[in-house]
């Protein structure tokens, strides 16, 4: 067999089809891949012109550019796109290849041409996606967007992102990692744990600042949710809102909250004095000095419980990567430092990956010490537990009695939130609103004396 005839065979075995074509765009050659792409048989396009199949709408520009480049005094080389009529008059579009290099023995230049109408078709309706969430989104303030599963491609973000980051929409869809100059640096930790969190499929509700131009005094609040297929996080996909005024108002509400707090507390502390002053000088009084002294070391109690619930509501919502293992471990440690004599049990597996607040050890505290304390026992037995399964769950046994049915409906999400002052589970309600920013749920458990357990 001889060398072209060798050459022929291998290039009837190409996926591409490879044609030459004469300087006026006639075929001098066509390989069999031209059967499989286009329908035709190599020797039904030998002999007619290409431009005779290319769409009428993109023949002028192939026209041109094979033009330049077999013109081109140096070498030249490069691709185009455009549409060929196959042989059921179907239209495909291919992305071909071609340099200014032939000699004679090649008789003409050398076209490698792939089949893109997939590509084409899937990019256009893309396009077409794009534009329609852009005019839908285009009337809202809330920020819309969508990156890839490593957040190294921009998918889509509506006009309003502009005005609330302080950054173009170009730049970011020139390099998506540009996003994070946006955000102040004492956050930007927690959002790029947050990323990594919906990455691995979880999804995230946070607040945070951002726009540099405002010097980072706008607030906003983010939800995003994970697209998974097939198992694995395809897209990550949000909206952003612009909380600057709330969060005023809440810093506002919040220096209010800190001054009352700081006058009944003294106030309070007058009382409790004073009561004590009675109780020990006044023996006919001292029953009534102690009715007011408990009370008034209660509603200390209460007060600061009520500090650390509004220190959860006002403080950062960031998510983070936490281990509920070492978060179990250390909330046990507390609580048997406070009271020694109680037998608490611990039983987790090495580590139990999640993602929550940081305030998620405090809530795992209030329920280990509301075990203790509400347990007429001389050693209270508490029994935690971790366990990894569908989900990362934290479970609080004890052998004390049962929780009311006030205290554990706040647990559940039951209790009204007017009906607060029928019950005296401010504990309760930090619990439930930590897991709940944490994007778990609590729930109690009646079957045993006092049970709850979170994930």
């Amino acid at each position: 067999m001889s060398r072209s005839a060798s050459l022929g065979v291998l290039l009837d075995h190409a996926q591409d089809k490879i044609a030459l074509i004469d300087a006026d765009g006639s075929f001098t050659y066509v390989n069999d891949a031209s059967e499989r792409i286009l329908g035709y048989e190599p020797a039904e396009l030998v002999g007619t012109n290409t431009f005779d199949y290319i769409h009428p709408d993109d023949v002028d520009a192939v026209r041109e550019r094979f033009t330049e480049m077999i013109e081109s005094g140096g070498y030249t080389a490069g691709s185009i796109e455009y549409r060929f009529r196959a042989a059921d008059d179907s239209w495909v579009w291919l992305e071909s290849r071609v340099s200014n290099v032939t000699d004679d023995a090649l008789d003409g230049y050398v076209v490698s041409s792939r089949a893109i109408t997939d590509r084409v078709t899937a990019e256009r309706e893309r396009q077409a996606v794009t534009t329609r969430l852009r005019k839908l989104s285009s009337a809202t303030s809330d920020v819309l967007w969508m990156f890839d599963a490593d957040w190294s491609e921009l998918l889509f973000v509506n006009p309003a992102y502009e005005s609330v980051f302080g950054q173009s929409i170009d730049t970011i869809d020139d390099d998506p990692a540009a996003f994070l100059d946006a955000v102040h640096p004492d956050d930007v930790p927690a959002v790029t744990e947050a990323m990594d969190c919906l990455s691995s499929g979880t999804a995230v509700d946070m607040e945070y600042r951002v726009n540099q131009a405002n010097n980072y005094t706008t607030w906003v609040w983010v939800q995003a949710e994970p697209i998974v297929q097939d198992g694995d996080v395809a897209r990550i996909t949000g909206f952003v809102r612009d909380i600057t005024d709330r969060r005023r108002r809440e810093r506002q509400l919040s220096v209010m909250d800190n001054l009352l707090r700081h006058n009944i507390r003294n106030d309070i502390g007058v009382i409790v004095g004073n009561a004590e002053l009675i109780e020990e000088t006044v023996p006919e009084a001292a029953d009534r000095a102690a009715v007011i002294r408990r009370t008034g070391t209660e509603l200390l109690n209460s007060a600061e419980k009520q500090r650390g619930v509004i220190e959860a509501l006002t403080g950062s919502t960031a998510v983070r990567p936490l281990d509920l293992t070492a978060v179990a471990e250390a909330a046990v440690a507390a609580v048997r430092e406070r009271y020694p004599d109680a037998r608490i049990s611990l039983s987790a597996p090495e580590s139990a990956p999640t993602c929550g607040l940081d305030e998620l050890e405090a809530a795992v505290v209030e329920l280990i010490e509301n075990a203790v304390t509400h347990n007429e026992a001389t050693q209270p037995t508490v029994a935690v537990t971790v366990s990894v399964d569908d989900a990362v769950t934290l479970t609080v046994d004890d052998d004390g009695i049962a929780i009311p049915s006030m205290e554990s409906s706040v647990l559940t999400g039951d209790h009204e939130m007017d009906a607060l002052y029928h019950s005296s589970g401010l504990g309760f309600w930090l619990v439930y609103w930590v897991v709940e920013l944490s994007g778990g749920r609590s729930r109690s458990r009646p079957k045993m004396p006092a049970a709850t357990a979170f994930r």
